[in-house]
């Protein structure tokens, strides 16, 4: 069994690697839409390597929560709602490191706190998939073919660690909108 960390007996360090894994591979598939408005601000592209420092084995530290809190930054100082999501992507990619287990969600008890984690694991790709619709002019059909693109990427690992998670409660804005039907889709599965 994986090592894990004080206070995180729910999740091994390799299910926390496996999250991040998930949450980067869908800010890696955006990150050019933000560079191509945006080429001079590295952040979320820092956030994305500060995710894979992580799952390629070294600790998780400070460089994670630092470079997701930029890329959320950068995310509001660009004025191009695409850019935007695709920073968004790649901040949640690199805090993904930090999803705190089910039974120990610090400073926090009630159902709806706990499954508010469920956003380390599925907010990069569900603003990846409003990237997708955004691109093809605001259609939902892309957004929601985007996300059971990513409900097939979804290895049982990851069905699993969602599993252990009260579900997603149902959200006003449309990037909560498709963490929602992900969510769903996955617990389908």
């Amino acid at each position: 069994m994986a090592r894990t960390e004080p206070g995180d007996p729910d999740l091994t360090m390799t299910e926390l690697r496996t999250v991040a894994r998930f949450a980067v591979e869908s800010a890696d598939e955006v990150l050019p839409v933000f560079e191509e408005v945006r080429p001079d601000d590295r952040r979320p592209r820092v956030a994305i390597g500060a995710a894979w420092t992580f799952i390629d084995g070294a600790d998780r530290s400070k460089l994670q929560r630092t470079a997701s809190l930029d890329a959320h930054r950068a995310a509001k100082d660009a004025a191009d709602g695409l850019a935007q999501h695709a920073a968004h992507a790649a901040g949640d990619a690199a805090s993904a490191a930090y999803l705190h287990p089910p039974g120990q969600v610090r400073s926090w008890t009630s159902e709806l706190a706990r499954s508010t984690q469920v956003g380390h694991i599925l907010r990069a790709a569900a603003h990846a998939a409003r990237v997708a619709e955004l691109r093809a002019g605001d259609d939902p059909g892309v957004g929601e073919l985007h996300i059971e693109r990513t409900r097939r990427r979804a290895s049982p690992a990851i069905i699993d660690i969602v599993r252990r998670y009260p579900p997603v409660a149902t959200g006003r804005n449309r990037v909560a909108v498709l963490m929602k039907a992900l969510d769903t889709a996955l617990r389908s599965r």
